[in-house]
């Protein structure tokens, strides 16, 4: 059959097409009000050209052609604070404060549990990173975002879980009961709430059960989607932590596990996951669309 008999046989509705002609765009496509550009896991540290590495990256995401409008800082800014001690701390967060000044958008920082340091909790990494609380919220551009605190410590050691206390499950709620219904919202945690590629972080197979530790996705999850469910405007939850990448949907919700901007902690790539941020655009429809971008560091 040749093109012009099989034209013939196409519905008239399909010739534009067929063509060549571009379908102008729907009247009612949506619309983007936010592009974040999610860091997370940076890992600053004196060695391994930590600072060479971050400057990069920042580079690369505030000099795209379609660039974003804020950056989220999504934990684990520093190599660890948890075990290290003060004076190796201090040289941590001391490349940190050469790099912000790189930082040309606004930041929305969130504690990771490498960014605590057992004896003095979140004052540390909050006064490095200009925040009141841990944990907070905002309205922008007809989204609400809201970044939570993931770690809780269970030993002066620096053992952690990732939950969320009390007070900031509270806290949570009455946020989420206070924002109107009709407005999306974004949630930014380190620490996963859900995450697939946390089965695969480790041998945790080995017992012939799948066993996911509590410090690698959040022990009270159930919880927290219990939570989510009554709420259908929480929309997309987006953390790093696992270094890996992964989506899962549940319950109507999308939870993005991000990579790591440090890779495997400055050594290249961690698994099948190389060094990278993503970029999440969020639409005036409550959809959002996420895209993983390296920055050209092995």
């Amino acid at each position: 059959m040749n093109r012009k008999e099989w034209l013939k046989l196409l519905p008239a509705s399909l010739l534009p097409l067929a063509m060549g002609a571009v379908p102008a765009p729907a009247s009612g496509a949506p619309k983007r009000v936010l592009r974040i550009a999610h860091l997370t896991d940076t890992h600053l540290m004196p060695e391994r050209d930590a600072e060479r590495g971050m400057r990069a990256c920042l580079e690369h995401c505030q000099s795209l052609s379609d660039a974003p409008d804020l950056i989220a800082l999504g934990g684990d800014v520093i190599h660890d604070a948890l075990t290290h001690p003060v004076e190796k701390i201090e040289a941590q967060w001391e490349v940190w404060r050469r790099v912000k000044s790189d930082i040309r958008l606004p930041l929305l920082p969130c504690i990771g549990n490498h960014d605590v340091h057992p004896p003095t909790g979140k004052a540390w990494a909050m006064r490095e990173l200009g925040l009141e609380r841990p944990y907070y919220d905002l309205a922008k551009n007809g989204w609400h975002l809201i970044v939570l605190d993931s770690t809780t410590l269970t030993s002066p050691s620096g053992r952690y879980t990732a939950k969320l206390d009390e007070e900031q499950f509270a806290w949570l709620e009455s946020r989420l009961a206070a924002i109107d219904a009709s407005t999306p919202i974004l949630i930014q945690s380190h620490i996963p709430i859900l995450c697939a590629a946390a089965y695969l972080d480790g041998d945790n197979e080995t017992t012939g059960d799948w066993v996911v530790p509590g410090a690698w996705m959040h022990i009270d999850a159930r919880r927290i989607t219990d939570l989510f469910h009554k709420h259908p405007n929480v929309k997309v939850c987006i953390s790093g932590h696992i270094h890996l990448l992964d989506s899962v949907v549940y319950n109507g919700v999308t939870y993005h596990c991000d990579g790591a901007v440090s890779g495997a902690w400055w050594k290249g790539a961690y698994k099948q996951t190389g060094p990278g941020y993503a970029l999440i655009d969020l639409y005036d429809d409550g959809t959002s669309r996420r895209e993983y971008v390296g920055f050209g560091w092995v």
